[in-house]
């Protein structure tokens, strides 16, 4: 078993999956692609994901449906700008989103952002 947390995309058009995977893994990140919610939370058990880029609009399992199982930070991508979804996206607590099509600084950042850790809360001051 790898300890090594990875950047886990789950998107179940191919060719969107397989480009992320080519961007974030040439930035130097460990990634692993998944073409459903199901696939990837069968290999859950056995990775560790330091952060989830993940669709909402899927078959089987919504990115929504799929949140909800995680306490890992997500980013969430969509292609449909509806209010309703923009709206339930933001109240979501995701640690981003972004609109489909999107550029490869935007994915970047949006996964640096997600993985580092919080800097420390100053105490107040008595």
């Amino acid at each position: 078993m790898n300890d090594a947390p990875v950047i886990a995309i789950v998107d179940d058009d191919d060719s969107v999956r397989r480009s992320l995977l080519r961007v974030v893994q040439s930035a130097g990140y460990s990634a692993q692609g998944f073409a459903s919610a199901g696939a990837f939370l069968d290999w859950l058990p056995r990775g560790r994901a330091a952060c989830l880029v993940l669709d909402v609009h899927m078959n089987e399992m919504s990115g929504f449906e799929l949140q909800e199982r995680l306490a890992i930070p997500i980013i969430f991508m969509t292609a449909h700008d509806d209010p309703a979804t923009v709206e339930r996206i933001e109240a979501s607590g995701v640690a981003g989103h972004l609109r489909k099509p999107f550029g490869k600084q935007s994915i970047l950042e949006a996964i640096r952002c997600a993985v580092q850790p919080a800097p420390p809360k100053e105490k107040a001051q008595p």
